[in-house]
């Protein structure tokens, strides 16, 4: 169908300076949203039917058409997932609503100020993070107010998670050709639905971005990567996390035996007499399984067997890529106590011949020294080595950051410093949906950080005035942007660690 920009109403209802109703048309229907002050919000449109039933494990269908108007004053429902509850540094405002939770989930949500359809507004699709088994569109920190009052058309989309969103099995595979990255597949359906639909709130179909955390950012590498993604999207944010190395990664034939776990603990179920379980059954059934048990899967349909070689041969969706981490990122990998000792024995095992360089790289001649290596190593390993391999095949300009600023204490709550997920409010300018009492220093760097996340949503290029350069990445200098007390470029920030770490 074609595109809805003759097609979008927009009817102001209310004029009393109270939030005024307003309509649009979407290819299923009319929709109405809620409307405070400049922008727009339109909470829980389906992009995708429900994926109950016969659906459960299967790739998304298209939504079903209603007739009136569809009421969106409200999200839908989050993904079916543990019972969401804030736990170490991740307070409530990161944290998905504890209900209502459910698989009837494929949903978006969309803030605009455009006064009409075909203003072709850049468009943000938000991608979130949480492990791939827990998160939601509707966390504050993602809300879309700030950005879409400084001309963004900002969406946070839904996607299964877990069990229901990453589960291959035999008979799945036979039933539609592969399973397992169902989760993935409804990202790509949010991405279509909003090409065919966003010109209705004011965006541009043919300037979207799509931008992720965590979870987020390995899925934005994955529709970098996905053939069944090429042409949805024109830049993309990968922020703390990649596919690249990732140990996450399986291919069908590993995940399948995952499913049939999932079936053997059923009593060896049937997929049939599987969907007919209740969604809290399967979810019990999951959780017996290791955390990571359900990720994307390398199944030469969704995702290539071999990202970097889909890379390497030019075949990758390559558009203009911003990405980096947070320095407390390094903390999601660390296990046990670290000694000099047991780091340079380690060191040995693992590199033999090689371990003099690398304890050059990464010293450890007292245990502090150790401590301070293997955090680098694991940053490097998690998070540093994918934004360097994403940025270097790239065949499109790539941005790259280090977040180490440190916001403001909550009193009472500990000191977490610059940890992972903290920089997400800082750039999509949420830090008002953030409890904390801010300072001039944390203000301003919201205001910095989100400004160069507009420019690049806009053009591909994060500069703009009154900002620091941010000189694109290449494989000689690997300028990093430092986001922290101070903002600046540290050229061929860990270049030589990295070199290392590849080259094993």
């Amino acid at each position: 169908m074609k595109r809805l920009f003759a097609a979008a109403l927009i009817a102001f209802v209310c004029s009393t300076g109270q939030a005024q109703l307003l309509e649009t048309v979407v290819e299923q229907g009319k929709v109405s949203g809620v409307r405070a002050g400049k922008v727009a919000v339109y909470r829980g449109i389906p992009f995708a039917a429900p994926p109950i039933g016969s659906l459960r494990w299967a790739p998304p269908q298209p939504p079903v058409p209603w007739v009136g108007v569809r009421s969106c004053d409200r999200f839908a429902a989050s993904p079916v997932q543990n019972k969401p509850a804030p736990f170490s540094m991740w307070t409530e405002e990161f944290i998905a609503p504890p209900e209502p939770l459910s698989e009837d989930c494929l949903y978006l949500n969309i803030w605009t100020a455009a006064a009409s359809a075909g203003e072709k507004r850049p468009v943000l699709v938000w991608i979130y993070g949480g492990g791939f088994v827990s998160g939601s569109g509707a966390c504050a920190v993602y809300d879309g107010e700030a950005m879409a009052a400084r001309g963004i058309v900002h969406v946070t989309i839904n996607y299964r998670v877990g069990v229901f969103g990453f589960m291959a099995h035999p008979e799945l595979s036979k039933e539609a050709g592969t399973s397992g990255n169902y989760a993935i597949q409804d990202q790509i359906a949010a991405l279509q639905w909003i090409g065919k639909n966003i010109a209705a709130f004011g965006g541009d179909p043919d300037n979207i971005t799509i931008a992720g955390q965590s979870a987020g950012s390995f899925s934005v590498n994955a529709l970098l990567s996905s053939p069944l993604a090429k042409g949805l999207f024109h830049r993309a944010i990968a922020q703390s996390g990649g596919l690249m190395k990732s140990t996450r990664l399986r291919s069908l034939t590993e995940a399948e035996k995952t499913g049939t776990q999932v079936a053997s603990l059923s009593g060896n179920k049937s997929i049939g007499e599987l969907r007919n379980l209740s969604s809290d059954e399967i979810q019990s059934l999951s959780g017996k399984l290791p955390y990571g048990s359900f990720a994307p899967v390398l199944d030469g349909t969704v995702l290539p067997t071999d990202i970097i070689a889909h890379y390497r041969s030019g075949k990758n969706n390559s558009v203009p890529v911003m990405t980096g981490w947070v320095t407390g990122d390094a903390a999601l990998t660390q296990r046990g106590q670290v000694t000099a000792a047991g780091f340079r024995e380690s060191a040995t095992q693992r590199f033999g011949d090689r371990a003099p360089l690398f304890l050059q790289l990464f010293p450890a001649s007292s245990d502090e020294e150790a401590r301070r290596s293997q955090s680098l190593q694991s940053l490097i390993d998690f998070a540093v080595v994918q934004s360097h391999l994403m940025s270097t095949l790239n065949q499109a300009p790539a941005y790259v950051y280090q977040f180490s600023f440190v916001p403001t204490d909550k009193p009472g709550f500990p000191n977490y410093g610059a940890f992972h997920t903290s920089e997400v409010p800082f750039a999509l300018h949420t830090l008002a949906r953030w409890n904390r009492p801010w300072q001039s220093r944390d203000l301003t760097m919201e205001s910095m950080m989100s400004s160069y996340w507009i420019n690049f949503i806009r053009t591909g290029n994060p500069n703009g005035p009154g900002l620091p350069i941010w000189s694109p990445y290449g494989a000689k200098d690997a300028v990093v942007l430092e986001l922290g007390e101070e903002v600046k470029p540290r050229p061929g920030l860990y270049k030589k660690e990295i070199e290392f770490l590849l080259d094993q």
